[in-house]
C-alpha cells in the first residue's frame, strides 16, 4: 500500500519560510516524478513544483513560485521535500505532495497527471 505523509506546514508571518517533508512508503522514489500541488480556499489545484525521476537537474516551478521555493527529494529517506522562501499571504493554501511513475513534469504539474497523492498540510502566511 502506497502512502504519501506531509508534514511541515503551520502558520508563519510574511518574509518567512518553511520546509514540507513528504515521507513516502510503498514504493521508492528513485524511478518517480514527484511534485507539490496547492489548493487555496475558493481556487482550484494547481501544480507549483514537480521533479523529474531521472534527471535531478529536469523541474518545473509555478510563475508564482519561481526563485522563491525549491523541490528535492531524498531516495534514502524515500522523502520529498519543499523549501519555500519569502513566503507571502498568497501562498495560503493546503499543500499535496504526490509521485507518479510515468509522468513527466510537464504533465504532472501542468496536467496533474498523479497516480498517488497525499493527504495534504496546511500553510497559512498571516500578520
Amino acid at each position: 500500500q502506497v502512502q504519501l505523509v506531509e508534514s511541515g506546514g503551520g502558520l508563519v508571518q510574511p518574509g518567512e519560510s518553511l520546509r514540507l517533508s513528504c515521507r513516502v512508503s510503498g514504493h521508492s522514489l528513485e524511478y518517480y516524478t514527484v511534485g507539490w500541488f496547492r489548493q487555496a480556499a475558493g481556487k482550484e489545484r494547481e501544480g507549483i513544483s514537480c521533479l523529474d525521476s531521472g534527471h535531478e537537474d529536469s523541474t518545473y516551478y509555478a510563475d508564482s513560485v519561481k526563485g522563491r521555493f525549491t523541490i528535492s527529494k531524498d531516495v534514502a529517506s524515500n522523502t520529498i521535500f519543499l523549501q519555500m522562501n519569502n513566503l507571502t499571504p498568497e501562498d495560503t493554501a493546503i499543500y499535496y505532495c504526490a509521485t507518479d511513475g510515468v509522468a513527466t513534469v510537464q504533465s504532472m504539474c501542468r496536467l496533474q497527471t498523479v497516480r498517488f497523492w497525499g493527504q495534504g498540510t496546511q500553510v497559512a502566511v498571516s500578520s
